[in-house]
């Protein structure tokens, strides 16, 4: 599998990259990301190959936006994929510092939480100012649902359903603003619900179907059967399949490290690197189209291209399964599961 193989979705309309490169570390999640690295970045993944670009007015505070349209309005239009996220508007003020929501130099605006009608046409609008573009292909509703909200969900969720979100989303399609649109999430349970309000294009699942975890399984095979494309996001979980030994963006548990060693020591056996196993393992379901990965550098760009592309000996699928490191049901490649 190359990173320049496509998939397309939004009923052919678009077609993405298998492998997109995310955002959020373009505008210093959790470490500093200056100007020229992040351009470096995106030289980079454009030069791999890469062609869809997913951001997010959250990322920095509305840097990322900012970092991403200023390259990308340096390419022609068409030749490019980009989502970003409602859900989130950005308001001026100067007490932000750095490390507010864990960015590292975030712009001097307070993200505040709407779903609403208004909120979800502002978000837009405001993407792409800071974008620059005339366009934006996929919009996706992010971290709505109970994990991220707790208490507040009930009230989010009605702005979304009643309060007009979804039909200000369904509004922009029609009109041919955007391509598609879906949900940005890290849980399971508020795709399933939306589905019974909205036809979703594409969802961005991120951390929930990876090498390490795949309970997610039905709510794929709901998202195949219903046409709702799925990219996976965070294949890493958090950085703990690479090396950080964090989950879910803390400190990863005793039994969660015990269980990336054993994916690591298995892979490790059949000279394969685990990064490698993590890019590509999403991508055999056949509900997956690309997997997305926060990238710093250009010498990230290219050692996760050489991971996403390096050749892995179908025996090595086959022992974790038998060491029930992965669940016996999810798809592997070179199962015939993904075209």
């Amino acid at each position: 599998m190359k990173v320049t193989d496509v998939k397309p979705i939004a009923d052919g309309h678009l077609k993405l990259t298998r492998f997109g490169l995310g955002g959020a570390a373009l505008a210093g999640l959790y470490q500093a990301a200056p100007a020229q690295d992040a351009l470096d970045t995106l030289r980079a993944a454009w030069a791999a190959g890469l062609r869809y670009i997913d951001t997010a007015p959250y990322y920095g505070h509305g840097l990322s936006e900012h970092r991403v349209g200023a390259f990308l309005r340096e390419q022609p239009r068409d030749s490019f994929v980009i989502s970003t996220k409602v859900g989130r508007l950005l308001r001026p003020d100067a007490s932000v510092r750095p490390m507010d929501n864990g960015w590292a130099a975030p712009l001097p605006f307070r993200p505040v939480h709407d779903y609403s009608y208004d909120g979800v046409m502002h978000s837009f609008e405001d993407s792409l100012q800071r974008l620059g573009l005339a366009r934006i292909d996929i919009l996706f509703v992010h971290d709505i649902g109970r994990y991220t909200h707790r208490e507040a969900h009930a009230v989010h969720w009605h702005a979304l359903t009643r309060g007009g979100g979804f039909r200000a989303l369904e509004q922009l399609r029609e009109a041919g603003r955007i391509q598609g649109f879906g949900l940005g999430v890290n849980e399971t349970q508020v795709v399933l619900d939306s589905m019974q309000e909205a036809r979703l294009d594409c969802t961005l699942l991120a951390g929930r179907y990876t090498l390490l975890e795949q309970h997610s399984l039905a709510l794929l095979q709901a998202c195949q059967q219903q046409g709702n494309a799925v990219v996976v996001g965070g294949p890493f979980n958090s950085g703990l399949l690479a090396g950080n030994g964090k989950f879910d963006y803390s400190d990863a548990p005793p039994e969660v490290l015990a269980r990336a060693d054993a994916l690591r020591e298995t892979c490790a056996s059949f000279d394969v690197p685990l990064q490698a196993a993590a890019l590509q393992f999403p991508l055999a379901h056949p509900a997956v189209v690309a997997c997305l990965s926060g990238m710093r550098s250009a010498a990230q760009v290219r050692e996760n291209v050489a991971w996403f592309e390096r050749d892995i000996p179908s025996a090595m699928w086959r022992a974790l399964r038998e060491r029930g490191l992965i669940d016996a049901d999810a798809p592997v490649p070179g199962d015939g599961a993904a075209p």
